[in-house]
């Protein structure tokens, strides 16, 4: 757990994947203000873990492709 509930880790994760943009000041994440950032490319470079942990009824590489589904079996094995 990272926080009580109501302490604000949903809506910090919703202003990092900009679902909605901040009212005022910036979001920055190594200095570069993500509202100037491609929403596609932005959302492409964060992970997420959620707080309760999921593994699907399948194979160990499908579980670890679950992030980038389009990964070559290369990638996941690395």
């Amino acid at each position: 757990r990272v926080g009580k509930s109501g302490c604000g880790k949903s809506t910090l994760l919703r202003l990092l994947f900009r679902f909605y943009d901040v009212q005022g000041g910036c979001i920055r994440i190594d200095g570069q203000d993500i509202s100037k950032v491609k929403q596609l490319s932005l959302r492409a470079h964060i992970g997420v873990v959620p707080q309760d942990t999921v593994l699907f009824n399948d194979n160990i590489r499908d579980n670890i492709r679950y992030g980038r589904i389009s990964a070559s079996d290369h990638e996941v094995e690395a």
